[in-house]
């Protein structure tokens, strides 16, 4: 990457979404502009777990107004991610379909521990280095990851369902601030925060971090009271519990260094912090500079180095893990990906790169049964944490590996997309050639893309030489019956 290259993240949190655009400078990103809108989307979730179309509209107008801001960048410059509101959203789908729309590029929901691993990339990029083991906390609207890392590494990542705008929704939600409450709303994030004792103990780590709004505001809070600038102790907390309590209410909440955006969720938020200062022993913690937007920020720049991205060291661990038989996969992924690179456009390298994941993983249902592998290889992508992808990138490379035989038409997926019909044609052909699981005779095998069809054709003398092979692609073009596409096989 040059010199100079603009990159920009979007983060649809729970109570604000956030805009970071950034310079790339010999390996670091400089900030160039940094917007955000308290959007508290993570509010509009009813009892039946869907956004309301208020709230649903105000994250809307907010993304048109970052896609406005965007207008021109490439969409390889560009990384939006939502966490734990559309990750619980029965309805994001709705959302995410008009907010790509309005703001021009596309949204990652991304599970729990990819916010985690990005949040900590965010926090160690913009710390000084060092071999101290680190602990970060980040108290969303609606979720709280803790993290323990060492340099850029994260070593343990977890995802909890506790957050500020949760908690006071739930025991603050006349705004009334009184001890039963805050009492209550502790108890009940120790009890969602309980098992990360045995892993995020004491003795795991040297400094705390707190990341991202809620730590941010309670810093901000007590430096103005007159503490030292970027440091949260179990005294200022309990100092700041005592003058929220005194207020008796978010309406009469006045103190310096409070936002007004944060009077409505600092009971919850006050409430979860204390609970993990207790759970985990913490005597005072850091506030970092760091968060989710700007690890999104770095994970971009990593995926544009050959050789860094993390994906291809996940899909390579999956292999490991579900006892992949790796010379057939590589065998496959191989002659997919030629197939698929013959018929594709220009500018499709990020779709090959995606096909050979697919073509990689698609034997890692054989773990659970050799006869249906193609669906359980679906479900176990479809459910599994994956570091570096986001969920849809999993459920597509799922629908790939579930739509490698069977009838197309079966499959519920749109097959409007000439790139994905490519990837799972490429990925069925290869999958029938490499029936032997050995090389196959790819010599003067050539894949064509025309109007709504494709054609396959061989040299002179292959079908008789693979006969077998020549009979499961003549059987192929049957499976795209009935669908948008037809494949026409030419085998002399």
């Amino acid at each position: 990457m040059q010199n100079g290259t603009r990159l920009a993240a979007v983060d649809l949190g729970s109570n604000s979404f956030r805009l970071e655009i950034g310079r790339y400078e010999f390996g670091h990103i400089q900030r160039v502009e940094y917007l955000k809108e308290t959007v508290r989307q993570g509010n509009g979730l009813d009892e039946d777990r869907n956004l309301t179309l208020e709230a649903m509209e105000r994250g809307w107008a907010c993304l048109a107004r970052f896609g406005e801001r965007l207008a021109g960048f490439p969409n390889a410059q560009v990384r939006a991610v939502a966490t734990q509101t559309l990750r619980e959203a029965r309805n994001r789908d709705e959302f995410l379909s008009r907010g790509r729309e309005v703001l021009g590029y596309p949204i990652d929901v991304v599970s729990g521990p990819e916010e985690a691993r990005l949040i900590y990339q965010g926090v160690a990029r913009l710390l000084p280095q060092s071999d101290e083991r680190r602990l970060v906390v980040d108290i969303g609207g609606r979720s709280t990851e803790l993290i323990l890392g060492q340099q850029f590494t994260p070593n343990a990542v977890a995802s909890y369902r506790v957050g500020s705008v949760a908690w006071s929704q739930r025991y603050f939600a006349k705004g009334e601030f009184t001890l039963q409450a805050f009492l209550a709303a502790e108890i009940a994030a120790k009890a969602v925060l309980d098992e990360a004792q045995g892993t995020f103990r004491p003795e795991a780590w040297d400094v705390a971090y707190g990341s991202s709004g809620t730590a941010g505001a309670v810093g901000d809070i007590l430096a103005a009271a007159g503490g030292p600038a970027g440091l949260i102790t179990r005294e200022g907390l309990n100092w700041l519990q005592d003058k929220v309590l005194r207020a008796q209410s978010a309406d009469r909440l006045r103190m310096d260094g409070l936002k007004e955006e944060r009077r409505a969720v600092i009971g919850g938020g006050i409430s979860v912090l204390r609970a993990v200062f207790d759970l985990l022993d913490i005597d005072q913690m850091q506030v970092a500079q760091g968060a989710l937007r700007q690890g999104a920020l770095y994970d971009l720049l990593d995926r544009e180095q050959p050789g860094t991205d993390l994906r291809t060291t996940t899909v390579n661990g999956l292999m490991h893990r579900f006892g992949v038989d790796m010379e057939h996969a590589e065998r496959v992924a191989h002659t997919a990906c030629a197939l698929f690179d013959q018929a594709a456009p220009a500018g499709s390298e990020r779709a090959s790169r995606k096909l050979d994941w697919a073509a990689r993983l698609h034997e890692i249902g054989c773990i659970v049964s050799h006869s249906d592998h193609h669906r359980h290889g679906a479900y176990i992508l479809d459910n599994t944490d994956a570091a570096g992808f986001a969920l849809p990138e999993l459920h597509r490379l799922g629908v790939l590996v579930l739509g490698q035989r069977g009838k197309v038409r079966k499959l519920e997926v749109d097959l409007e997309d000439p790139i994905f019909v490519l990837q799972l044609l490429s990925l069925r052909l290869a999958v029938a050639l490499c029936h032997a699981r050995r090389n196959p005779d790819s010599k003067g095998l050539t894949l064509r893309r025309g109007d709504r069809r494709f054609h396959i054709s061989a040299r002179t003398g292959w079908s008789a030489a693979y006969p077998q092979s020549a009979h499961l692609l003549r059987e192929e073009t049957q499976a795209w019956q009935k669908t948008p596409w037809e494949l026409v096989a030419e085998l002399p």
